[in-house]
């Protein structure tokens, strides 16, 4: 596969940006967010949402960071470092929902800014487990979506925003339809979660045209932080200044590899792992997207 570019050695990376909560397991959150963004040779940013406590087996409680802290971080990274992209994740709450979209109009971060911004709408754990207070959801319809360069909900999550259930194309399509009504500027609706298939097709799509990116499905329950990497490589290609359709390829790749790669880690589900860019010879990874 292409490989975004590596900067040389003592010269500054390119940056982004993850607003999230934090993985005491290191599988997902900006643990994940983080460690993709490194792999792909980005400086990753970060600003904590949320504090999970959290294992391979589920989620047993999290603690939200004041608004008003979370907001902060954002505006000093980005006023003293600056960014080429931003993603969230998991924002817990509509005061900090709303936090993080007042700071990022300010700063010029999202769709209408000068800074593509990814929006993961993390609802709850892979488990089941909620990360996502009830009453936020509307929020995320109405505050968060709308500020999108690109949304990245899984299928419960679609389902939750949209009310659509997604078990084949023409649904997928109507939710993709559905999220890009709400603000988004691009919307991918990602079908790793729809077991039926033998594949697994994310479609992406601008309000015009439907794109799909499909790969094989991997046979494993090491998936945990799938949409969190997925997200994160999407952000990473965008601070390095590719097009939508672009970096939604490229990231389609790495989270394959990284599925590939994933790992046994404690009693429940291990993560996908992009470790596997180690072993990769320099020489072989085009800085050419």
């Amino acid at each position: 596969m292409k490989m975004l570019p590596l900067t040389p050695a003592g010269q500054t990376p390119v940056r982004a940006l993850t607003i999230a909560g934090t993985d005491s397991g290191g599988g997902a959150g900006i643990q994940a967010d983080s460690r993709t963004m490194a792999l792909c040779g980005v400086h990753a940013c970060v600003a904590v949402a949320a504090v999970t406590v959290q294992n391979t087996v589920g989620v047993s409680g999290f603690h939200e960071i004041p608004p008003q802290v979370v907001a902060d971080q954002v505006r000093v990274v980005v006023r003293d470092i600056g960014i080429g992209a931003a993603k969230t994740g998991m924002l817990a709450s509509t005061a900090i929902i709303e936090a993080v979209a007042g700071v990022c109009r300010e700063l010029g971060i999202g769709r209408d800014g000068t800074i593509p911004l990814v929006v993961d709408p993390v609802a709850a754990s892979m488990h089941g487990d909620p990360l996502l207070h009830a009453e936020a959801l509307e929020a995320v319809r109405t505050t968060l979506i709308p500020l999108a360069t690109v949304v990245t909900p899984n299928l419960d999550e679609v389902r939750l925003i949209t009310g659509i259930e997604v078990v084949d194309d023409p649904t997928a399509r109507k939710a993709a339809e559905a999220l890009h009504a709400l603000g988004a500027q691009w919307a991918i609706v990602k079908g790793g979660h729809l077991r039926t298939s033998e594949v697994s097709t994310d479609l992406l799509y601008d309000g015009d045209t439907f794109r799909e990116y499909t790969a094989p499905r991997i046979a494993t329950g090491n998936d945990h932080g799938g949409g969190d990497t997925l997200a994160a490589a999407i952000a990473s290609a965008l601070a390095n200044g590719y097009s939508v359709p672009d970096a939604v390829e490229f990231a389609k790749e790495w989270t394959y590899r990284c599925l590939a790669a994933s790992y046994d880690l404690g009693a429940g589900h291990g993560p996908v792992s992009p470790l596997w860019r180690l072993h990769t010879s320099p020489a072989s990874t085009p800085v050419t997207g």
